[in-house]
């Protein structure tokens, strides 16, 4: 009798165990798998990983890129783990932000005939989004603003920031920030926190003062950007965006954009590439009532950095074209990236060619470039977060 009723509490928690397991939701997919197709090649599909830690110099893809004629690269800095934006400050230091990996920001300096690659900022979530201005870093997380004063004398400890603004959404999905300072503001955006859905106060690029004040929206409708410039000629704001996963392997292209009014709206989650109503989200909407791109950047390209070249060491060709970083797909079969050049044709518009390429064998990524910095003596610099390194180009004849 007493095994009996030992089986019989047994089975009745068992039976209570399956029963809660069975109650449990499923998991919750993430932002990104949404829209995702049942297909087994579907399936298979997820964001690319960065190395957990860099390629070791001698292992880099620099002798396999390629670059028009005159022009010429190599490995300016290696161990730069998870490398992304750039920004220059005092004494030809270079300051660069992380993100998914590292959660640090590096300050690179000169040191004899090499560089140093020193941590300045240590375990900051998404410490992506940089800036230097007036001798300050400016960093922005995925949830807050910081501003760290007179930060070139002090690279062995920033110190304590000053918090600009504590109210961004946080999160995963495009919460990762870019800055850039114009006319003494401070631009940056917040992107759509999901692949398709309707985004609310998200998908927006806002500006506000330089302490934080006076907070206000530049354009609307923008999925996910992570690359901006100021045209130097007509002042305008350039900007990359991406479009939606899973729509279809070729469909839709990333977006080249500019800002030529107030409150346009660029179509997400409406429209894409400009032409295109959404499957879900389109029906109803007209893409005719939205900003056009002034061109498209190709299938889920993973557009990303934007800088217009200031500098004079490059042919007359290529002064005052913007640089643009195609950090290549997931969301696609056929794996492509580079660095791209496109000159504004005036009328809203731009021509859009390959400058730099070598970044993919055998359909899978050697680096894959983020963002770019034109130094004092007009070279340009190109991060690359999946190898952790930073590339140089100059030209000579």
């Amino acid at each position: 009798m007493p095994k009996t009723r030992s089986f019989c509490a047994m089975a009745a928690l068992l039976c209570a165990a399956l029963s809660a397991t069975a109650q449990q939701p499923p998991a919750e997919e993430p932002g990104w798998a949404k829209g995702r197709p049942k297909t087994e090649a579907a399936t298979r599909m997820a964001p690319v990983p960065a190395f957990p830690i860099p390629t070791p110099a001698d292992k880099l893809p620099t002798a396999k890129f390629k670059l028009p004629p005159g022009f010429k690269v190599e490995t300016w800095a290696s161990g730069v783990l998870d490398a992304r934006e750039l920004r220059q400050g005092a004494n030809d230091t270079v300051f660069v932000s992380t993100l998914f990996v590292a959660n640090k920001v590096y300050a690179i300096t000169p040191k004899g005939n090499a560089r140093e690659v020193k941590t300045i900022i240590d375990k900051m979530e998404k410490a992506t989004g940089l800036e230097y201005h007036k001798g300050a870093l400016y960093l922005a997380t995925h949830k807050q603003i910081l501003r760290y004063d007179n930060v070139d004398s002090k690279l062995d400890n920033p110190g304590t920031p000053v918090v600009l603004y504590d109210k961004l959404p946080g999160g995963e999905d495009h919460s990762w920030k870019y800055l850039r300072i114009h006319k003494d503001k401070l631009y940056f955006a917040i992107g759509a926190p999901c692949n398709i859905c309707d985004p609310g106060e998200y998908a927006k690029i806002y500006r506000m003062n330089l302490d934080g004040s006076g907070m206000e929206t530049i354009a609307s409708g923008v999925r996910n950007t992570v690359g901006f410039d100021f045209d130097p000629k007509t002042d305008r704001l350039w900007f990359t965006d991406n479009g939606r996963d899973w729509m279809s392997e070729d469909l839709p292209n990333d977006e080249l954009n500019v800002v030529t009014g107030p409150n346009q709206h660029f179509g997400y989650p409406f429209c894409h590439q400009g032409n295109i109503a959404d499957p879900e989200f389109g029906w109803g909407k007209s893409c005719g009532d939205y900003t056009k791109p002034a061109a498209l950047l190709g299938p889920h390209a993973g557009s990303l950095g934007l800088n217009f070249y200031r500098g004079k060491m490059f042919p007359a060709k290529y002064q005052g074209a913007m640089f643009i970083a195609r950090h290549g797909p997931w969301n696609r079969t056929i794996k492509y990236a580079d660095v791209a050049v496109a000159w504004p044709d005036g009328k809203g518009g731009a021509k859009i060619e390959p400058f730099m390429t070598g970044f993919v064998e055998n359909n899978s990524y050697l680096g894959r470039p983020v963002d770019f910095l034109v130094l004092k003596d007009g070279s340009l610099l190109v991060s690359d977060d999946h190898a952790g390194a930073i590339y140089r180009i100059s030209y000579g004849k």
